[in-house]
């Protein structure tokens, strides 16, 4: 019957999930059991090495990235860097030339299948109360949803999606160059929603890359892409600074999220200016060296070398140095995730997020018996045609890049 075909698909997903993290490897989706009383507590008691932390004001804390999962602070629940080298597409199926076994996620191979089974990606899962940012660098996403909405996107382009009480989708990374390879770099970020948004109906924002603000120095060697924030932007020419889904934690103002992508070229220099609520309020800022830091950076008058950790939370009432010495060999790359914590609790299964594990029994309940709208595409591991260029599918409106923004 339907009803037990979904419920053998949420069990295969959660047991594939569960044995990826166990082995710690990329997951956009952890299954995990968390129950905590805030999500400030799991800043502060989460179970890894810190080093560094006392040597700057700036720094309160310094982690070694891992391979997999990056831990986050409040209200952000999940940050994954993704980077896959996809070969060129040898015909029109779209498909790699090897075939995944259902949870292929190793860190020292040339790319990842993750769930794909011939075409890499995340076949149909469910989601119920959070939200997910995907930020693109190189590359491109196949987008489909329960919802009837459809994408592709990458390149630049940033998709923000709001689960809300319960939305099922796919990400599938088709190859759809036959005449330069595929390659893939993005986050996957996840943001919490508060109790009260929980359960409010799915919503989605597509901002194409043209519509991403972007700052650039005087001199060139430093450049910010702000995904989202009040940060290197001119509000004349972005005065929607890319608005979020309406029951976000990120569209009000006064929480202060920010999600910026930052590249200094050797010798490069900038400043990210403190928080616009600390220390009145509190907010938490976590920085991410992703690429390119062998010769160690400055950050706020300490050199951070690849050694000593490269996911550090900072303070983020004061202004922030970063230095990227003349004599490095290439350039480098951040994340900075920012805003003001929800502060309340969080408990996590798998693919859904809520206060209490009565409300988690409940989510399993109601996509078991709804399937949380079902899903209307002919296959789990849904594409769209190789000729086919970006755009944007939502409720029943297709926009391209060339259109203005697209969000609902």
């Amino acid at each position: 019957s339907k009803e037990k075909e979904l419920l053998r698909r949420t069990i295969t997903i959660s047991r594939r999930l569960l044995q990826a993290q166990l082995q710690r490897v990329l997951l956009p989706c952890v299954l995990t059991i968390l129950i905590i009383t805030t999500q400030k507590s799991k800043s502060t008691t989460a179970a890894m090495s810190s080093t560094a932390a006392s040597r700057s004001k700036l720094i309160l804390r310094s982690r070694a990235l891992v391979a997999g999962p990056q831990p986050t602070q409040d209200p952000f629940l999940f940050c994954v860097y993704h980077k896959d080298a996809y070969p060129a597409a040898t015909d029109s199926t779209m498909e790699a030339p090897r075939r995944g076994n259902g949870q292929d996620f190793n860190p020292s191979a040339p790319y990842r299948m993750y769930h794909g089974d011939k075409i890499p990606g995340f076949p149909q899962h469910p989601h119920r109360g959070f939200e997910t940012i995907t930020a693109t660098i190189d590359g491109l996403i196949d987008h489909a949803d329960s919802v009837g909405n459809a994408g592709r996107y990458g390149e630049g382009d940033l998709q923000w999606m709001t689960a809300g009480k319960g939305v099922v989708h796919g990400e599938m990374f088709p190859l759809v160059h036959k005449d330069k390879p595929n390659h893939t770099r993005f986050f996957q970020i996840w943001l919490n929603l508060s109790k009260k948004d929980k359960m409010v109906d799915p919503s989605f924002a597509m901002f194409w890359a043209n519509d991403v603000p972007k700052y650039t120095s005087a001199d060139g060697k430093a450049a910010v892409t702000t995904w989202f924030g009040d940060y290197f932007i001119d509000n004349n020419i972005h005065p929607n600074n890319n608005k979020p889904p309406p029951n976000s934690w990120a569209s009000n103002p006064a929480n202060d999220v920010a999600v910026l992508h930052i590249t200094l070229q050797p010798g490069g220099t900038i400043i990210v200016p403190k928080s616009h609520i600390a220390p009145a309020d509190p907010c938490n800022r976590s920085l991410y060296l992703v690429e390119g830091y062998n010769l160690g950076v400055n950050i706020g008058g300490t050199v951070v070398k690849e050694s000593e950790g490269q996911c550090i939370e900072v303070d983020s009432s004061v202004d922030m140095e970063l230095k990227l010495p003349a004599d490095a060999t290439g350039s480098c790359e951040f994340l900075l995730l920012q805003g003001k914590p929800i502060d309340e609790p969080v408990v996590q299964h798998g693919p859904f997020v809520m206060n209490t594990r009565s409300e988690i029994n409940q989510a399993f309940d109601d996509y078991r018996r709804t399937g949380f709208g079902g899903w209307p595409w002919k296959r789990d591991d849904m594409v769209f045609p190789q000729d086919k260029g970006r755009f944007a599918l939502l409720y029943g409106e297709e926009t391209t890049p060339t259109d203005n923004t697209c969000s609902e």
